[in-house]
C-alpha cells in the first residue's frame, strides 16, 4: 500500500547557510544552499515577501531579492533595517550581523517522499 506523508517544516539553517553584510542603513544577506538540489525549494519558498515578513520588527522600507542560480545562492537587501547604519545606531550589533541568523529560523516546508509500506 503507498500513503504520502505530509510535508514537513524545518528551520532554513537545514538547507543553507548565510552571511550578512551592511552598507549605511542597508543590509546584504546572502543565502547558499548546502545542495544546489535544494536550490529551487529556496526560490520558491525564501522570497521577497516571506523575507519582508521575517523581519517585519526591523521595518525595512524595501527588499529585494538578487537569484545567483550558477552558485546555488540568492542576495537579499534590506533596506533601513539597522537603526541608521553603523555610525548612528545604539544597537549592540551595529552591523548587522547576527541578521542572517534570524533569517536561517524562516521555515520551510519539505514535500516526504512517497512511502512504501
Amino acid at each position: 500500500m503507498n500513503k504520502t506523508t505530509p510535508p514537513r517544516t524545518v528551520p532554513l539553517h537545514h538547507l543553507a547557510h548565510a552571511r550578512t553584510g551592511d552598507k549605511g542603513n542597508r543590509a546584504s544577506i546572502s543565502v547558499i544552499a548546502y545542495d544546489p538540489a535544494d536550490w529551487p525549494l529556496l526560490v520558491e519558498q525564501v522570497t521577497e515577501a516571506s523575507v519582508a515578513r521575517l523581519f517585519s520588527s526591523r521595518s525595512p522600507t524595501q527588499v529585494r531579492r538578487y537569484l545567483l542560480p550558477r552558485l546555488a545562492a540568492m542576495n537579499f537587501v534590506l533596506d533601513d533595517v539597522l537603526d541608521g547604519g553603523v555610525n548612528d545606531s545604539l544597537n549592540l550589533d551595529t552591523h548587522g550581523k547576527t541578521l542572517s541568523s534570524l533569517l536561517l529560523t524562516l521555515p520551510i516546508s519539505i514535500d516526504n517522499k512517497e512511502e512504501t509500506s
